[in-house]
C-alpha cells in the first residue's frame, strides 16, 4: 500500500520536472505561419488541448521540412516537449524518433543522447520499463563521455526511478550514488530534490527508517533553503513521506502531523488534486490507526472521489481497503465485506497483481469462510510476483549490456550476417588467443630459461670462487710457513750477526776486521731473502684482490692452449673488480667465453683482441677478430648472439655487432656501472681496431 503512495508522488515529481516550457497567458489567433509562432500557441494554456495539439501539429510538419541543423533539431526538442505536457505520448514518440534519425545524419551526438533520453520518457510514462531503461542506457553511454553532469546524472535519475518501482533496492541505490557525484559542484537543486527522495523511500523500504528520515530532510532542506518552482508541492510530497515513515514505525502522532502540515500547503488542491487526495487519505488512515473515529469515513470518501474523478483506478482500490478496515475496526462487518469484495472485484478488472493481492490481504481478514481460498489465491500472487521482480531485474541486467540497435532488429537475413560475422570475429579471437596462449607460454619458457641460467652462472661462480677459497687456504698456509722461516731463520740469523759484531766492536785488529766483512756479507744474504720473501707476499696480495682477473685469464689461457686464434688481452688498471657486482661479472665472463666459442667455430681467425676498459661509469667489452666475417643484415643472429644478448640486457646493457665479409667481426658491449642510462657521451665513445694483431 505505502508502495503504491511512494511511487504515485514519484510519478508526480516526472510530471512537474517534464514541464520545460512556461506557457503564455492569453493567445487568441494567429497572426503568422511560423514555427515559433505554432510552438508558442502550443504552450498556451488558455486553448483546449485540441488547440494546442493542432499547432503543435503544425510546427512539427514545418520542422520536417527544414534543414537539417542544429536550430531545427532544438525546434523539433520543443515540440516534442510540447506533445509531453499535454498528455500525447504517441506524437511525442513519434517525434522523438524522428530527430534520433536527424540527430544521427547530422552526427549530432548529443542530439542523438537527448532523444534516447526522451524515448526513455515515453516507454517510463507507458510503464514498459525494460525498454525505457535500454533508452536511458544509451543516453547514458554518450553522456558518461561528455561534459554535460547535469544530463548525465538526470539520466541515472530516471534509470534509479524505475528501479525503484521493480523493487530493485541495490541496482537503484547505485545509480543515484553516481547521480549524486556527477552532481557535486553543479546547482540542479531539482535534481538532487528527487535523488534525495528516492533514497529516502529505498530506505524506508529496507526498513532503515533512521536513514530515510535523514535524506527526506536533506529533501526538505533544499526546498526550504534554495526556492525551487513549486516548492510547496515538492514540500507537502517529502512531509507526506515522512509521514508514512512514522507510520511504518506506529508513531501515529508525528505521521498525522506531518500529514496535516503538508495538506495545509497553498493551492495544493487545485495545482495536485491526486497528491492532496492522497494526503488525505494518509491523514484518515493515521486517525484510524489511533481508532480516532470521529472524523471518519468522510475523508475516505472524499479521498476516493477525486481519485475517481481522476480517473486513478488503483488509488481508488486503496481507498475501498481502508474503508474496509474502518468498517471492520467499528464492526460494521456488512460494509467491512462490501467494500472489501469492491475493491477485489476492480482489481481483478484491473488485472494488477500487486492491488489484488492487496484486496486479498483484506478480504482474509472480512471473510472468514474464503479465507483459506483466498490464502491461497493470495501466496500465489505473491510468489508470481516474486518471480516477476527477479525476471525484471534479470531483464535489466541484460538491457545494461546493449550496445547497438541492430540487436533490436528482426529481419532473417541480417540476423545471419550478424551470425555469420559473430563466428568470423569468434575464431578470429580464439586464433588470437591461441596465438597470446602460446607467445605467452614462448616467453614463460625463456624468462624460465634465463631463470635457470641465471642460477647456474651464480653456482658456476660460487664454485670458482670456492676453488679460489682453497687455493687461498694455501697460500695463507704458505705465508704461515714463510712467518715461521722469519721468525725462526732470518730473526735467527740477523740476532746472531747483531751479537757477533758486538763483540768484535771491542776487538781490534785485521783479524776483526776481515770478521766484520763476512758478517756484512751475510747480513746482505739476509736482505736478498727478505726482499724474495716480500715480493713473493706482494703478488699473493695481489692475487687475493683479483680472483676475478685470475678466472678470466685462466679462460685466455685455455684458449690459447686448445685453439689456433692467438688472444691479445687488454684489462684497464683502473678497474676496481672486488667492487663490481657478481652478476655482471659472470655475465662479462660468459659473453667472453661465448664469443670464443663463435670464433672458434666459424670466424677462422688467426688473432683475437679482447678489450677491457672503463670510461666515467661505464664498462666496455670489445671483442674483435680477423676472421671471415658475415653479412649483418642478411644473416639472422644465431643462437650465441641471442644469448650475448640477452646476458647484455640482464645487465641493462647494450651489445653492437660490426662485420665485415673477409674483414673481421668486432663485438662491443657497454654496461652502466650506476642505475639509469649511460651518457650521451659515453654513447659516442667508438672502439677501433687495427690490423696490427699482435701476440701474446
Amino acid at each position: 500500500m505505502k508502495r503504491t503512495f511512494y511511487i504515485i508522488s514519484l510519478l508526480l515529481l516526472i510530471f512537474l520536472t517534464s514541464c520545460k516550457d512556461a506557457a503564455p497567458k492569453s493567445v487568441t489567433t494567429v497572426s503568422t505561419d511560423s514555427i515559433s509562432k505554432y510552438l508558442k500557441y502550443a504552450n498556451d494554456d488558455s486553448l483546449t488541448i485540441n488547440k494546442r495539439l493542432s499547432f503543435n501539429n503544425r510546427a512539427f510538419k514545418l520542422l520536417q521540412n527544414s534543414k537539417n541543423d542544429s536550430v531545427t533539431r532544438n525546434n523539433l526538442f520543443k515540440v516534442a516537449n510540447r506533445y509531453f505536457n499535454n498528455d500525447d505520448l504517441n506524437h511525442y514518440k513519434v517525434t522523438a524518433q524522428y530527430i534520433l534519425k536527424k540527430a544521427n545524419e547530422a552526427s549530432d551526438t548529443l542530439s542523438l543522447a537527448r532523444s534516447y533520453f526522451y524515448l526513455g520518457d515515453f516507454y517510463e510514462k507507458s510503464s514498459v520499463n525494460d525498454s525505457a531503461i535500454y533508452f536511458y542506457g544509451k543516453a547514458e553511454k554518450i553522456y558518461r563521455n561528455s561534459i554535460h553532469l547535469d544530463q548525465l546524472s538526470n539520466v541515472y535519475i530516471s534509470m534509479a526511478r524505475i528501479k525503484t518501482q521493480s523493487n530493485d533496492y541495490l541496482g537503484s541505490e547505485v545509480l543515484l550514488t553516481k547521480a549524486l557525484t556527477a552532481l557535486r559542484g553543479l546547482d540542479e537543486f531539482s535534481q538532487l530534490y528527487e535523488a534525495y527522495n528516492i533514497l529516502g523511500f529505498i530506505s524506508a523500504e529496507i526498513k532503515n527508517y533512521e536513514t530515510a528520515l535523514l535524506y527526506f530532510d536533506k529533501a526538505l532542506t533544499l526546498v526550504r533553503d534554495v526556492g525551487l518552482d513549486g516548492a510547496q508541492h515538492y514540500q507537502a510530497t517529502i512531509q507526506n513521506n515522512k509521514g508514512h515513515v512514522f507510520l511504518a514505525q506506529k508513531n501515529y502522532l508525528k505521521a498525522t502531523a506531518q500529514f496535516e502540515e503538508a495538506l495545509a500547503n497553498d493551492n495544493l488542491f487545485e495545482d495536485q488534486p491526486e497528491l492532496y487526495a492522497i494526503i488525505l487519505d494518509n491523514i484518515a488512515y493515521s486517525n484510524l490507526q489511533q481508532k480516532k473515529f470521529k472524523t471518519l469515513p468522510s475523508p475516505f470518501y472524499k479521498a476516493m472521489h477525486i481519485r475517481d474523478s481522476l480517473g486513478l483506478k488503483g488509488s481508488t482500490i486503496y481507498s475501498l481497503i481502508h474503508l474496509s478496515e474502518y468498517y471492520e475496526q467499528i464492526q460494521d462487518s456488512s460494509n467491512a465485506y462490501t467494500m472489501s469484495q469492491l475493491a477485489l472485484s476492480r482489481a481483478r478488472v484491473e488485472k494488477n497483481p500487486t492491488l489484488i493481492a492487496a484486496s486479498l490481504k483484506q478480504a482474509i481478514n472480512i471473510d472468514p469462510l474464503n479465507a483459506s481460498k483466498y490464502s491461497v489465491e493470495y501466496m500465489n500472487i505473491r510468489d508470481s510476483l516474486q518471480h516477476v521482480e527477479r525476471i525484471q531485474k534479470d531483464k535489466f541486467a541484460r538491457i545494461q549490456f546493449e550496445t547497438d540497435e541492430i540487436s533490436m532488429q528482426k529481419n532473417i537475413l541480417e540476423e545471419q550476417n550478424r551470425t555469420l560475422f559473430s563466428l568470423f570475429v569468434g575464431t578470429i579471437l580464439i586464433i588470437l588467443l591461441l596465438f597470446v596462449i602460446r607467445t605467452q607460454r614462448a616467453k614463460n619458457r625463456a624468462l624460465l630459461f634465463r631463470q635457470e641460467q641465471q642460477k647456474a652462472n651464480e653456482e658456476i661462480y660460487n664454485l670458482m670462487l670456492s676453488q679460489q677459497n682453497k687455493i687461498e687456504e694455501g697460500r695463507i698456509l704458505e705465508k704461515k710457513k714463510i712467518a715461521q722461516e722469519l721468525h725462526d731463520g732470518i730473526l735467527g740469523r740477523l740476532f746472531g750477526a747483531r751479537l757477533n759484531l758486538d763483540s768484535l766492536n771491542k776487538i781490534g785488529g785485521s783479524d776483526a776486521e776481515s770478521k766484520r766483512n763476512n758478517y756484512l756479507s751475510e747480513l746482505k744474504n739476509i736482505e736478498q731473502d727478505i726482499r724474495e720473501i716480500s715480493h713473493d707476499l706482494n703478488r699473493e696480495k695481489n692475487a687475493l684482490i683479483n680472483n676475478f682477473l685470475v678466472i678470466f685469464n685462466n679462460l685466455i689461457e685455455e684458449q690459447n692452449l686448445s685453439h689456433a686464434p692467438v688472444v691479445n688481452l687488454k684489462i684497464d688498471p683502473e678497474i676496481s673488480f672486488e667492487t663490481i657486482d657478481n652478476n655482471l661479472k659472470i655475465n662479462l665472463y660468459r659473453i667472453t667465453q661465448e664469443a670464443l666459442q663463435n670464433i672458434n667455430k666459424y670466424a677462422n681467425a688467426k688473432h683475437i683482441n679482447i678489450d677491457i676498459k672503463k670510461e666515467v661509469d661505464t664498462l666496455y667489452l670489445v671483442i674483435a677478430d680477423d676472421g671471415v666475417g658475415f653479412d649483418t643484415i642478411r644473416k639472422s643472429r644465431g643462437i650465441g648472439l641471442q644469448n650475448i644478448a640477452s646476458r647484455a640486457q640482464q645487465c641493462k646493457g647494450t651489445l653492437k655487432v660490426d662485420s665485415i665479409k673477409g674483414e673481421g667481426t668486432s663485438l662491443q658491449v657497454t654496461f652502466p656501472l650506476k642505475s639509469g642510462e649511460i651518457s650521451t657521451k659515453q654513447n659516442k665513445i667508438k672502439h677501433n681496431f687495427t690490423k696490427q694483431w699482435t701476440t701474446t
